[in-house]
């Protein structure tokens, strides 16, 4: 295995690989491969940058040995050696998150068993006068504002449970609804905890550039406004900034969506998150640490006022119906028996309690499940757009394809055969490691086409091609600008022509020899194996609209829509125009999904129904969307489809045994077949049951 030491200072070791060099299950892999030494601490990798980060569990006097040991270790590790494992770090976060939930909930449900049995009866009375303030101020602050809803329901069964001396009734009611807050509060800080730890930069250490020229090591969080720092071919740029001097090839993937790195030089800005695929700059930083783009989004998520859990919908909407349907039973009942008992136990079933505490647990239960899938949601309001939507528009690049380029097919215009042209190019661009170089490279290996290093040193001229002497023959290699403008090499009108009617659908390599055009190779960015059968599956799943919005031509288009089964597309879309297609869908009268993943996608995304990101979306994409991916898998949106519409069905269920189960505890209780002791006592176990049945796995219950 490839490296280079980085950083190597105290118990700290970082190598570098290379952008991918591995892929993100692989790092971990190659963690615990690490972690089975015993002298070693921890291990953390970054597949984006190939970062390895190592810091040894050892004393001073053997640092050094084991040190040399590690690296010795890594560099005897071949490709059969790696191994994909599942990402743990973020799980260690989570679950603490998680033990503080249950810690909380275990304790309130404790705390009230023995408050129940030891607390003598004054002080029961006490406490359930005490909490029962808040309830009753914000019943009588509806009833100032012409309001008959649950918190008037809430106040009058809490108040008049007070009233008839039946403390437990009111502090069961108490509790059940204080067990709803905590569980939106969980919903929340569980959301934030995952969008910001797909967010974060793992970067320790950086290449500060002096006054003199020197370039020195420095910790990234001593890194200042106005500093110069150098980033190399492979590195992700850790600051916003300004290139002061030189030039690069910059994968913006995370920024923009787009597979193919952007060339920037000098004067032009760069973002914490991008990386240096190839080329070097130096960087004059304008933002760091929480100055950054990426940062003021993890900012802007804390705020979001979207993320918290949607409980105030139909759930409250049912409830606040049933309060004047409630009240008025209440009355009768006392008006027809003039009993006070039986009019107390009407008013102790109160609809609200199970209402409340079923929807956020089935909302929870939902998101939980979600995340178990590797899709994050911001709050329940989405999973309900997500189920009733009639309409999906997908953004073709990053989303219905791959974003990663592949070398689609060889067009040989001279002497040579098309495996001779791969050949020469392979051989030519494995020297960089740009995404459109390795489609040619990656396609001549599984070609199995072997070749010699016969070529002088090569010139790269970055962002254009590569220019060298083969066999005592000028060769190059590049785009239409670098062959046909820069070096001015012939095309004759045949050729133009057979380019013409081969290369329309894709982007095109040119190979040069000895002055003439001899190959033309053709990149494209394929689609990804499970997109037709997924849209296929949305489309049985009620979707009854699959619109393609792509800024390519309309030969990719026409091409990529044909084989995906799509109907409805739309070609050269640019960004601006993308948000007005979504606003015009919408008011046709459908519901709209938006499914993107880049800067161009955000204003389409923020205008749709209900919005997904995919993984690998740039981070204003992530800000803005409802919903996103955290699994590169499109089948994903089939599952949150199923998930979706279960959890609706969960959530009308409930309704409907709620309503029917307290319904016929108020005729019991307006009978005097039930005491309200009983009847307060059957509502809050029936509450608790139907909250427990709750949290049942929706996808699993489809299967």
């Amino acid at each position: 295995m490839w490296y280079e030491v980085v950083y190597n200072k105290r118990n700290i070791l970082r190598l570098r690989s290379g952008r991918y060099a591995f892929t993100e299950k692989e790092g971990y892999g190659i963690a615990k491969i690490i972690l089975e030494k015993n002298y070693v601490g921890s291990v953390i990798t970054s597949h984006i940058n190939g970062s390895i980060l190592i810091s040894f569990d050892c004393s001073q006097k053997s640092l050094t040995l084991n040190k040399n040991r590690i690296l010795k270790f890594i560099s005897n590790i071949n490709e059969k050696d790696i191994f994909e494992v599942d990402d743990t770090n973020d799980a260690n976060s989570l679950k603490q998150l998680e033990n503080e939930f249950f810690l909380k909930l275990s304790n309130m449900v404790i705390g009230r068993v023995l408050f129940d049995i030891f607390i003598p009866i004054p002080l029961k009375s006490v406490n359930a006068v005490y909490k029962s303030i808040p309830f009753i101020i914000a019943g009588l602050k509806s009833i100032n504002q012409w309001k008959i809803n649950v918190a008037v329901l809430d106040a009058l069964a809490i108040g008049g449970s007070i009233y008839m001396k039946s403390y437990n009734s009111a502090g069961s009611i108490i509790f059940l609804l204080s067990i709803s807050d905590i569980l939106e509060d969980y919903t929340i800080k569980r959301t934030k905890s995952t969008l910001q730890s797909s967010l974060a930069i793992n970067i320790d250490t950086v290449w500060m550039v002096t006054k003199s020229g020197e370039e020195i090591a420095i910790p990234l969080q001593e890194v200042k406004e106005g500093d110069l720092i150098k980033v190399r071919s492979g590195g992700m740029i850790p600051v916003d900034g300004v290139i002061s001097s030189g030039d690069g090839m910059i994968n913006e993937s995370t920024m923009t969506g787009e597979p193919l790195s952007a060339h920037k030089d000098k004067g032009t800005t760069v973002h914490a998150g991008t990386v240096v695929e190839e080329g070097n700059i130096v960087i004059s930083v304008t933002g760091v640490d929480e100055q950054t783009r990426i940062n003021k989004i993890i900012q802007l998520i804390e705020e979001s006022e979207a993320l918290k859990a949607d409980i105030q919908s139909k759930a409250e909407n049912l409830a606040d119906s049933i309060v004047p349907l409630s009240l008025i039973a209440t009355a009768l009942i006392y008006i027809l028996t003039r009993d006070p008992m039986k009019a107390l136990s009407a008013l102790l079933v109160d609809y609200s309690c199970a209402i409340k505490l079923s929807t956020p647990i089935s909302v929870i239960s939902a998101m939980e499940e979600a995340t178990k899938h590797k899709i994050m949601i911001k709050g329940g309001k989405f999973i309900e757009n997500y189920a009733e939507a009639d309409t999906i528009v997908f953004d073709k690049t990053g989303t219905l394809t791959k974003s990663i380029p592949k070398l689609a097919k060889v067009i040989s215009l001279g002497k040579y055969s098309n495996e001779d042209i791969l050949k020469i190019s392979a051989c030519l661009e494995e020297h960089y490691v740009h995404s459109v170089a390795r489609a040619i490279v990656n396609e001549a290996n599984s070609c199995n086409l072997k070749h010699k290093e016969e070529h002088a040193e090569v010139e790269y001229i970055v962002a254009h091609g590569i220019s060298t002497m083969l066999r005592s023959q000028k060769t190059m290699i590049g785009s239409e600008h670098f062959i046909f403008e820069d070096e001015k090499i012939p095309l004759s009108n045949k050729n133009k022509k057979i380019i013409k009617e081969n290369t329309a659908s894709y982007s095109t390599i040119f190979l040069a020899i000895a002055g003439k055009l001899e190959g033309v190779l053709c990149i494209e960015d394929p689609v990804r194996s499970e997109a037709k059968d997924v849209i296929q599956k949305l489309k049985d799943l009620g979707i009854k609209d699959v619109i393609m919005l792509t800024g390519d031509s309309e030969n990719v288009a026409s091409a990529v829509s044909e084989k995906l089964g799509i109907s409805k597309y739309k070609s050269q879309v640019l960004p601006e125009d993308k948000a007005k297609i979504i606003e015009e869908i919408k008011e046709e009268g459908s519901k709209v999904i938006m499914v993107g993943d880049g800067i161009n996608d955000s204003p389409a995304l923020s205008v749709a129904d209900v919005s997904v990101a995919m993984k690998n979306s740039s981070d204003i994409a992530r800000e803005v969307a409802d919903i996103t991916l955290i699994s590169d898998d499109l089948n994903n949106l089939v599952k949150l489809r199923l998930l979706s519409e279960g959890m609706l069905n969960k959530v009308q269920n409930n309704f409907k045994a709620i309503v029917a189960i307290n319904t016929s505890l108020i005729v019991l209780g307006g009978l005097g077949i039930l005491t309200p002791s009983n009847s307060s006592w059957i509502h809050n176990l029936s509450t608790i049951a139907i909250g427990a049945l709750c949290t049942r796995s929706v996808l699993d219950e489809d299967k």
